[in-house]
């Protein structure tokens, strides 16, 4: 197998590049960490945990989070949008100096946030129309809610749209528990947190008729959110009975399938080797990488303390200024700091740390250098067309 540096460049990664890198992953045997950010700062955290790791790994934005880099001041319907393409141009502009991969993804979509997903494909063909690339990697539906039979009906309709221009869709079928981002599921049937073979089969037939570059997020009894040992049972085992079933069907691979990991923040390390082995390639954590973000600067607070009690006087003398240490680039490093250890274990955990050896070559930002010859724009516009489909379904 060549090595990932040979094959992958650094930098957001997107259409083919995106498809060799988690090919690559799947038939390595490792999963890459999906960090959920809401700053500059927190997506740099990602950013240099990643290169200090060797390893790729994924940024994602969630709804609420859109609408926090946006700025909580401004009530706008297309704040999540914004904020989230936003998020985008910053780590677009600064990613490839971190010399590794970088996958740019949105987080759950579910039916009532559609108008977000919408905003972020029409920033995507805009791009593409320009630069011949999305300005996202891969965006996620959850219309896990919905029954089966409208969950896979939309997705197909959106992916029709996002195929022409190579976008890799992420989608959810069965339900994961817990609460996230305003969608609690915290009372849900158990029975619906576990998915079955066949639903995800349905999901593999509808949409390989389109194309290859979709990933399933099927339930195995996962949750958001940390809880008490014992409390939540996983059985990551299932996600084997998939690919088994698939294979069955279509021959080839013993893993045909690109499965995901929802909730791994307080999942045990045997539960998600268990869950790598069995092809999953992204792991999604949010609530550790949350909470390390916070420690990092709950424990500067309590050794420093008193000298963040006023602009001047400390323990050093009453007329001691303290700028030094409540300047925000100082304590919000220490969050940084945190974070970038925690998002490190996760890389170890997930077996992806050690696959790309940092490049050294001189950076330079991704926003945008135009495409010579044809105007992607004639590529995109069936896409475009079919989307029009999508949005009709909406209507009903």
């Amino acid at each position: 197998m060549a090595s990932l540096c040979d094959i992958v460049p650094p930098g957001v990664v997107t259409g083919d590049d995106l498809l060799t890198l988690l090919e690559h992953a799947r038939a390595n045997g490792y999963a890459i960490p999906a960090v959920n950010c809401t700053s500059s700062s927190s997506a740099n955290s990602v950013l240099e945990a990643a290169r200090k790791a060797n390893s790729p790994i994924i940024i994602q934005v969630s709804n609420g989070g859109g609408a926090f880099l946006c700025g909580k001041g401004l009530k706008l319907s297309e704040s999540a949008t914004i904020g989230s393409v936003a998020l985008a141009m910053h780590v677009r502009s600064v990613a490839k100096y971190y010399g590794i991969p970088v996958v740019l993804h949105s987080d759950h979509c579910a039916k009532k946030l559609l108008p977000w997903f919408d905003g972020m494909l029409k920033a995507d063909e805009e791009f593409y129309a320009k630069y011949g690339e999305p300005l996202f990697s891969s965006h996620m539906l959850d219309l896990s809610e919905e029954p089966d039979d409208e969950n896979i009906a939309i997705c197909v309709e959106y992916f029709k749209r996002m195929a022409p221009m190579k976008i890799w869709l992420e989608m959810e079928i069965g339900i994961t528990g817990g609460e996230e981002d305003g969608v609690n599921n915290e009372n849900i049937d158990p029975e619906k947190l576990y998915t079955s073979p066949e639903q995800v089969w349905s999901v593999y037939q509808a949409l390989s008729k389109i194309g290859s570059m979709f990933s399933i997020a099927a339930a195995f009894g996962n949750v958001h959110g940390v809880y008490k040992p014992g409390n939540v049972v996983l059985s990551p085992e299932k996600l084997g009975k998939h690919q088994e079933y698939a294979k069955a069907k279509i021959g080839g691979d013993d893993k045909p399938l690109y499965l995901v990991m929802h909730g791994g923040s307080g999942s045990t390390d045997a539960e998600i080797k268990t869950a790598v082995s069995h092809g999953v390639v992204k792991m999604n954590i949010d609530t550790d990488t949350q909470w390390a973000y916070w420690d990092g600067l709950r424990l500067f607070e309590k050794e420093k303390k008193d000298f963040l009690q006023g602009q001047i006087g400390n323990p050093t003398g009453k007329d001691k200024p303290n700028k030094k240490f409540y300047d925000p680039r100082v304590w919000l490093r220490k969050a940084e700091e945190s974070m970038v250890k925690r998002v490190m274990v996760s890389c170890e955990k997930l077996g992806c740390t050690g696959t790309y050896k940092v490049s050294e070559a001189l950076g330079a930002p991704q926003i945008g250098e135009p495409k010579k010859g044809i105007s992607p724009a004639v590529f995109v516009a069936a896409g475009a067309i079919a989307g029009a489909v999508a949005t009709a379904l909406l209507k009903k």
